[in-house]
């Protein structure tokens, strides 16, 4: 099975030409020990169900993706797919790396500065390009400039000041010299897309964990009509809030998991069950329905996964499914529920 392209254009801003996308967070090792062998297999996978966009970033196991995705892809033809990485953590070699708490399955002999600085953030796209083995990037995030960043030393606005000045004009300018063709950020909060949007120029935002089954109120009345005034698309990460919503005993990459939530994913699964549905399916459906969604982004760490998830955006959901969900007011009645895109050409 082919993934489709998406049809619609409706600005000057770069557009991602696939609908769907694999993160690279598992294979980065957050949750659980994946091997080489296991992610080489999750990539082929991928890859062979038609999947072309590949989002990852030097904070997924402090280079481990990385270095996994690029074994993969610097054997595919650059022009067959997109990639997108990140700044704003800065990778550097440390003996004390290893017994660092951050990721300690990944194993990885890097320790992380954070530094949104212009210096900083060629210096890491640089990096980035060396581990993936390729020679470009198509979309760079700025990676976590939002004050749910726990790891940030004082108050983010301070970094988000100093990424005014150093990283989104130097973007900018690697964007103006083609070194890369976008960029925006890549966040689990709202705060900094809006500030971003009034101070820089940036073509397209990672929204994570904002616009899902579970949580997508404030996006959708909030988030989504500016990023339209500005003419900007969302790539829509974590629709299944990092495994929540298909059964794991996490929420949002942490293991707190709030009971209203539960109740929530639990009257979801009931409705789900008894339209036939799979939830999982559902999610990752819903959060590809906005018209300001690029593409939706979908975490995997085995080859059963990812396919299963690829195979997920092509199934036809039962428009009463959704009604009832909106009759029960699990989501807004607000919130589209048809997918607003085209097919126009496989590959």
């Amino acid at each position: 099975m082919k993934q489709q392209k998406t049809s619609s254009k409706t600005s000057d801003h770069y557009q991602i030409p696939y609908d769907f996308g694999l993160g690279g967070v598992p294979i980065g090792n957050e949750f659980t020990a994946v091997t080489d062998t296991e992610a080489q297999q999750t990539l082929e996978a991928a890859w062979k169900a038609g999947v072309r966009y590949y989002d990852t970033s030097p904070w997924y196991g402090l280079g481990l993706a990385e270095r996994r995705f690029g074994q993969f892809l610097h054997n595919q033809n650059r022009e067959d797919y997109v990639i997108s990485s990140k700044v704003g953590k800065l990778l550097k070699a440390s003996k004390k790396a290893k017994k660092s708490n951050l990721f300690p399955l990944a194993g990885s002999p890097n320790i992380v500065e954070f530094d949104y600085s212009a210096d900083a953030v060629r210096r890491s796209i640089e990096d980035s390009l060396q581990r993936l083995g390729i020679d470009s990037l198509d979309i760079v995030f700025v990676h976590d400039l939002s004050p749910d960043n726990k790891y940030l030393e004082g108050n983010w606005l301070k970094h988000f000041e100093m990424a005014k000045q150093g990283a989104f004009p130097e973007l900018t300018r690697m964007r103006e010299e083609g070194l890369i063709k976008a960029w925006g950020l890549g966040v689990n909060r709202p705060e900094p897309i809006l500030a971003t949007i009034e101070v820089a120029d940036p073509d397209i935002f990672l929204l994570a964990s904002q616009y899902s089954l579970i949580d997508h109120q404030y996006a959708l009345k909030h988030v989504f009509p500016e990023i339209r005034k500005k003419n900007i698309r969302l790539v829509m990460g974590s629709a299944l809030n990092a495994g929540f919503i298909s059964g794991s005993n996490r929420f949002n990459y942490g293991h707190e998991m709030p009971a209203e939530y539960m109740s929530k994913r639990r009257r979801l699964s009931a409705i789900a069950t008894a339209h036939g549905v799979d939830l999982r399916t559902a999610a990752l459906q819903f959060a590809a329905m906005p018209d300001v969604a690029a593409a939706v982004l979908c975490g995997a760490r085995t080859a059963k996964q990812i396919t299963e998830d690829a195979r997920s955006m092509k199934v036809k959901i039962p428009a009463d499914f959704w009604s009832e969900l909106k009759a029960e007011k699990l989501i807004s009645e607000e919130a589209p529920i048809k997918i607003h895109r085209s097919p126009v050409q496989s590959y």
